[in-house]
């Protein structure tokens, strides 16, 4: 595997997120899982199973190129991520509930996305398909730069939590930096030089079904919560996890792991838009439910 200096940047950034993220969890949080498990059940068969499923319905009838069909479902597999979160704290959803998804998402996807993403090779490229993704390497890289350092920040916060607290904010502004640079280096790089070439027409190519996908992820996350009874707020809360990808992540599948300019392209246009749209949810919804902005859902 032939690796160019971004790839090694992706894993540097992703790893920093990933260390950012697990400073925000706490232990309590995680128990909170094991005394109200429904709604962390209800979020993780959206993001782990309706997700993926919705992708596959939706790309799978289109006519793109087989390698973007690819790049979605890498994305689709890809659950989580300090965007979701920074959402979820910004409209006073269940944080709790979002940091568990990410905590519990970083341990399965070492399993899940060699799986889908295989899957996915097969269907859309078929069995003689010139890319792949080794379980093992994968399994192995996945673990050392999203849960080995996302294990690291829980423990610094349990055993220094003043620590912890003292370093978060500078992280987090480091990780916002380091995530928008990445994505404007593998947007506007060469292709030679590890970048995506991706041009007017595939951002055209792409750019409906991003956002048909991002949207059937905010309503399929609600329409979870509210069948299981969840509440307004933790339902909110679902439909954000589950249309937020981990978009860094699916750039370290993508360009590093499968090493292809083609798949990374998805994620990359994903990343453009789906912050927005997910402000746009937090402001429909909260005006729909006649709470503040920025304060507590009325339930």
């Amino acid at each position: 595997m032939n690796l160019s200096y971004i790839d090694f940047l992706v894993s540097a950034v992703l790893a920093t997120i990933m260390f950012g993220v697990g400073l925000s969890i706490s232990f309590s949080d995680l128990q909170k899982i094991y005394h109200s498990p429904k709604a962390f059940i209800l979020g993780l068969i959206s993001q782990m199973i309706l997700l993926p499923l919705i992708v596959f319905l939706i790309i799978g009838f289109t006519d793109l190129p087989p390698t973007l069909k690819v790049g979605f479902i890498i994305l689709a597999a890809c659950p989580g991520g300090t965007t979701s979160g920074f959402v979820t704290v910004l409209f006073r959803g269940n944080v709790a509930l979002s940091v568990s998804l990410i905590a519990v998402n970083s341990l399965l996807t070492l399993a899940t996305i060699p799986l889908l993403v295989n899957l996915a090779l097969t269907v859309f490229m078929g069995r003689h398909s010139p890319f792949e993704l080794p379980i093992v390497a994968s399994f192995l890289q996945i673990f050392f730069i999203t849960l080995l350092p996302a294990i690291t920040g829980v423990l610094l916060r349990y055993l220094r939590p003043k620590i912890a607290d003292r370093i978060q904010k500078p992280v987090r502004t480091v990780m916002i930096i380091l995530f928008a640079g990445v994505y404007a280096i593998i947007a506007f790089a060469k292709e030679s030089s590890g970048g995506s070439g991706i041009t007017t027409d595939d951002l055209w190519q792409i750019f409906p079904y991003a956002v048909l996908i991002n949207f059937a992820g905010f309503a399929a996350g609600m329409a979870m919560g509210l069948s299981g009874k969840a509440g307004l707020r933790t339902s909110w809360t679902i439909g954000v996890e589950v249309a937020l990808q981990n978009t860094t992540l699916a750039l370290l599948v993508a360009g590093t792991l499968i090493q292809s300019n083609e798949m990374v392209k998805p994620a990359l246009v994903y990343a453009l838009f789906s912050f927005w749209t997910a402000l746009l949810y937090g402001v429909v919804v909260k005006k729909y439910n006649g709470a503040r902005l920025f304060g507590e859902f009325r339930e």
